[in-house]
Formats: C-alpha cells, structure tokens, sequence
C-alpha cells in the first residue's frame, strides 16, 4: 500500500507525536461517562456477534474499553508507531497498520465498527468512498459507530500532543451532513448525540445501521 498527499501527512504526524498522544489520551474515558454509555450501548449491540473493527484505533485505548466490555475488537490505524505503541500498551489484543480508504477486510466479516474521532482528517471528496468501506465490509444489520468534531470548517495543525510538529487538516461536519452521507453509503441513522467534554469541545456520535 502507498501513501502519498494527506495520507502520507497523516501518517508521519502521528508516528511523531505516537507516545505523547498514548499517554495524553489514556484516561479520557474515565473523564467523559456520556462516551462511556454510548460505548456501552455499541458494546450491547456486537457483544457475541463476532468482530469488530476500530478504525483510526490510535493508541488502542478505545479498543481495549471495547474488549473489556466483552466485544472481539480489533484495532486497525494508519500510524505503525500507534500500533507499536498499542500493542505494548495492550498485550494480546490484535492490532494492525492499515488505512480506512482501503480496508483489507472481507466484505462482510466484521459484526460492527466504530471510527472513534478517526474520520477528522479525511478530507471532504474522499469520505463517501470511506463510508462506502466501511458498509462493505460491515455485515447487514450491523451497528457503525462515529464520533467527530461537530461544526463547519477546516482547520490545519501543525503542533500537538506534547508540542510536536503535525501538518494534519482537521475537518470538522455537521451531524446533519454526516447523516445525509452516511444513508447514500447504505446506512440507517438510530441515534444522534452532541456533547461538550474531555474528548472534544464540541463533538457529535451518530448511532447507524447497515442496511441490506
């Protein structure tokens, strides 16, 4: 697989920052009981059905929650230092290099899926063919998780997590759009969230459904 334009930005700005950002996100979720409960709700919707697939894993915090739920999760990311960093982290679990614009999974072999705050930097022209990964991949009647920065507009970062340098677009989406995208990809919106916490200022989660 080759990355070139953002993937390849994407990727070396999180190798950077990889460390930092593990032990800066690590206890979120003891901070934010909204996040928690929606997880817990994902978690009762695949729990014994067989995999599921955290995309944009990150450090694999998310990941290791949904395992202690119960769930067979499994984290994939686009940053090898992030999986390095997850499987010492979280010895056992099954972690992967891999991209969301080209999932190397079967069609549908995986119970659910959840892009945790993962789909930020994908730019506008390209997350309906991500979208449409995801529904591939998903089997029928299987629950998609998002969690993103609400609102309009994109933002570039070029520092972060520790004071390291990044070159990411940060795209933030109203739930609405996001919503309207996701029903074009195959996908039945259930449930809609917006919230103010430790994870994002302003950040939505939208609760779907593959169709058939």
């Amino acid at each position: 697989m080759t990355f070139d334009g953002w993937l390849a930005d994407t990727r070396a700005s999180y190798d950077t920052v990889a460390a930092d950002y593990a032990d800066l996100v690590r206890d979120l979720l003891d901070r934010t009981p909204y996040e928690r409960a929606v997880l817990a709700l994902f978690a009762g919707r695949v729990k014994s059905a067989g995999p599921v697939a955290d995309v944009g894993c990150g450090a694999g915090r998310v990941t290791a929650h949904l395992r202690d739920l119960g769930v067979d999760a499994f984290g994939i990311d686009l940053s090898p230092a992030m999986i390095d960093v997850a499987r010492r982290d979280h010895p056992g679990l099954r972690f992967e290099v891999g991209s969301m614009t080209d999932l190397g999974l079967a069609d549908a072999s995986v119970a659910g899926l959840i892009a945790w705050y993962s789909l930020i930097h994908v730019p506008d022209d390209e997350l309906d063919p991500v979208l449409q990964h995801f529904r591939r991949v998903v089997r029928p009647g299987g629950p998609l998780l998002l969690a993103f920065h609400a609102g309009d507009g994109t933002r570039l970062k070029t520092r972060g997590y520790g004071g390291h340098p990044m070159n990411v677009y940060v795209h933030l989406r109203r739930p609405a759009d996001l919503t309207a995208r996701l029903d074009a990809a195959g996908f039945a919106v259930e449930a809609q969230m917006s919230l103010s916490s430790a994870e994002s200022d302003a950040g939505a989660m939208l609760l779907a459904r593959r169709m058939p």
